[in-house]
């Protein structure tokens, strides 16, 4: 319990695709236990650096292998059964909505697209809103980039809601060229 604001503030830079904070928490949680079981005081560091580095490891390793899509194919498989409620035998197991798989051309088309919009979003950033942009997709706290940009956390903080404020601008009107 001592820790678990550690795990919470490792976690919270972080998006794991197709799940939520908690998972990314339960994550960090996992790294604190393997360092619980593998810390060695006789190596000289403290048990809380060695801590938080392999909770931050292990969050990074889950978001790595979210986006990987490597499971994919388990995720959006069609049931060869027929369904017990309706009869059709076109739907997804357990009621997923219909997610047809992207053929390979789609997928780099849509990594193009996110690379433009986020050079075009770049574009109507500050200097110091396309630094912290940086730092913080990179995973950093604000405290780090705190440190890194010389300002406060709470103007990282503030820079940061600006640069959220600016993005749902930019998908809620459509421009993104």
């Amino acid at each position: 319990m001592r820790y678990n604001r550690l795990v919470r503030i490792c976690a919270r830079p972080y998006f794991l695709a197709g799940g939520d904070s908690e998972d990314l928490i339960q994550e960090g949680m996992l790294g604190l236990l393997n360092a619980i079981r593998e810390y060695l005081p006789e190596r000289g560091t403290s048990f809380r650096t060695y801590a938080e580095a392999c909770i931050r490891n292990r969050i990074r390793s889950a978001v790595r292998a979210a986006a990987r899509d490597k499971h994919t194919p388990l995720n959006h498989y069609v049931s060869f059964e027929t369904s017990l409620l309706d009869g059709n035998t076109d739907s997804y197991h357990c009621s997923f909505p219909h997610q047809p798989l992207q053929n390979p051309e789609d997928m780099v088309i849509s990594r193009e697209e996110r690379r433009e919009r986020l050079w075009t979003l770049k574009g109507q950033l500050s200097g110091l809103e396309a630094e912290i942009l940086e730092l913080y997709l990179r995973g950093y706290s604000y405290g780090e980039i705190a440190e890194q940009v010389d300002r406060s956390p709470k103007a990282v903080d503030n820079a940061v809601q600006r640069i959220r404020r600016k993005v749902a601008r930019q998908f809620s009107s459509g421009d993104l060229s």
